[in-house]
């Protein structure tokens, strides 16, 4: 039996094995479960089939359609900010005539804090008491009262935006940065002939070559802010109020405080649509910018 099978097919059978048993089986598993009422206290609920059930109840639930809303307009505003700051980051160093390894290095510096560290900073950072930003603040003379920022729905989830942005705006900043590097300098001095004022050679023939890296990495952060977890769970647990619910961390709820794993599941299939609209989307901008390059370069 052994002697049919190729050789570079049994080197790989370990990892396919590993594979299998490691991230096919659970995905399988927990696809089949969104169709059931599983809950962790009642295991025998496992194999009681309902259908598109649980799909139905999320997309009727006022709770969930309010975090689902909530995870689009945190990922919209995450990802414009970090592009526009990552822009004019990439934009600086660039211009940068020393010291531009150490920049670069120091650009990184946010990408190497763990999401949970980012939570529990930037929740000592916006604390209504000791916090660093109520305190310069106060000392400016800007405010005479704390600001609730993790206490107010609209402030708390400001001050996530914040952080989520700080955390990441460097993928885009380093991504910008390799194709400002990798870019041609012909039409740019061209354009400079041509009469072309800062603004126009920028907006013509900087930033149209500058897309494709661009949409990169929105297409990285958007995976990432779609399944936003850790900074959310650390600096409000989706509180007050539930006014910074997003996706995940309802998901984390009704999965381990709840118990209601077969809703949980159907909660995160749905979000991990939401992922794949926002890839296919930015794919297809990328494609487009990439077509436009090769036809005007």
């Amino acid at each position: 039996m052994y002697k049919k099978i190729s050789p570079p097919v049994l080197l790989l059978l370990p990892a396919i094995i590993v594979l299998v048993a490691v991230v096919l089986f659970p995905l399988l598993l927990s696809f089949y479960s969104s169709f059931t009422p599983f809950r962790l206290t009642r295991p025998a609920t496992l194999f009681t089939f309902i259908g598109l059930r649980n799909y139905t109840r999320i997309l009727t639930d006022p709770v969930f359609l309010a975090a689902f809303v909530r995870t689009v307009v945190l990922l919209t505003i995450a990802l414009n900010l970090e592009m526009l700051l990552g822009l004019g980051l990439a934009l600086l160093v660039n211009k940068a005539t020393h010291g531009k390894r150490i920049l670069r290095t120091l650009m990184m510096f946010p990408m190497m804090f763990s999401p949970v560290l980012v939570g529990f900073q930037f929740k000592f950072m916006f604390n209504d008491n000791v916090g660093i930003i109520n305190n310069a603040l106060q000392s400016l003379g800007v405010t005479n009262n704390a600001i609730p920022w993790l206490i107010d729905g609209n402030l708390a989830l400001l001050s996530i935006v914040i952080a989520e942005v700080w955390s990441s705006t460097s993928v885009f900043a380093i991504l910008i940065l390799a194709g400002l590097l990798a870019m041609p300098q012909e039409p740019v001095e061209a354009a400079k002939v041509d009469g072309c004022t800062s603004w126009q050679t920028f907006r013509y023939v900087t930033w149209p070559f500058l897309m494709p890296f661009a949409f990169i990495a929105m297409t990285i952060r958007s995976l990432d802010v779609a399944r936003a977890y850790d900074i959310v769970k650390i600096m409000t647990d989706g509180g007050p109020a539930r006014r910074t619910e997003l996706i995940w961390t309802l998901v984390g709820r009704t999965a381990y405080a709840d118990a209601q794993m077969g809703l949980a599941n159907a909660m995160a299939y749905v979000s991990i649509i939401l992922s794949i609209a926002f890839t296919v989307y930015f794919f297809r901008k990328l494609a487009l910018a990439r077509t436009q390059i090769g036809a005007e370069w």
